[in-house]
């Protein structure tokens, strides 16, 4: 399916209207997954021309995604990765959960951004960050894009890593997400030690839900953003 390549737009507006001189892309991957941490990607690319067919990574063949992840981390000026485990999503819930991942991606560059894009419409990440929140951002900004190609190789083969030893699972297919061979296991033996044990599904499993754990919500947190909900930010 053809796609408009992305651009440098808003990182110029950003420049134009805040003097902000590094920019940096996040953007996150594995919100909806049942297992497996949520990640997050922060991507430095200045204005430079961005490698043929970068897109959102959704838009990507896995073997071309892999091989563009390649090329971006010798092209970008800087990226670093950051990663909230399923027990910090269970104690936390997702959204203080993704800015945690969202901040260590950040304060894992060499250099602290003066401004941010953020795909989606919800800033989950606040101060003292100045963010410019971009809907689709992954397929409209390079930065944003580049970010969206690195977090979801790089989880991709964190989670090929934690299914060893749970095959049944297929995690290097399905990434954590409720694929039919995922949920047939999970219903068979039960959550691994890297399921989420506070998310709904474990409602339809009537021989697991003495494993589910409840998480009181603190009085005052922002609203959260629970992917699993299927909710499209």
């Amino acid at each position: 399916m053809p796609y408009e390549s992305p651009t440098h737009t808003v990182e110029r507006s950003l420049r134009a209207t805040t003097g902000a001189k590094i920019v940096a892309g996040v953007d996150e991957v594995g919100r909806g997954a049942w297992a497996g941490p949520v990640s997050v990607c922060a991507a430095v690319t200045g204005l430079r021309r961005a490698p043929e067919g970068l897109t959102d990574s959704k838009l990507l063949a896995p073997k071309r995604r892999t091989a563009l992840a390649g090329e971006l981390e010798n092209w970008v000026t800087a990226y670093a990765f950051g990663h909230s485990s399923p027990e910090e999503i269970d104690d936390l819930g997702m959204t203080a959960a993704l800015r945690l991942a969202a901040v260590r991606a950040l304060e894992g560059l060499p250099v602290r951004p003066d401004a941010v894009i953020l795909d989606g419409k919800h800033d989950y990440l606040g101060a003292p960050w100045k963010v410019r929140t971009v809907i689709k951002g992954d397929q409209s900004c390079v930065c944003v894009a580049a970010a969206s190609v690195l977090a979801k190789v790089r989880r991709d083969a964190m989670m090929a890593e934690l299914g060893v030893g749970h095959e049944d699972f297929c995690f290097a297919d399905n990434a954590g997400y409720p694929s039919p061979a995922h949920q047939a296991a999970l219903a068979e033996r039960g959550p691994t030690p890297y399921h989420r044990l506070s998310w709904s599904y474990l409602d339809g499993l009537p021989k697991w839900q003495h494993l589910k754990r409840i998480r009181v919500p603190v009085r005052g947190n922002v609203t959260e953003i629970e992917g699993q909900l299927g909710f499209d930010f």
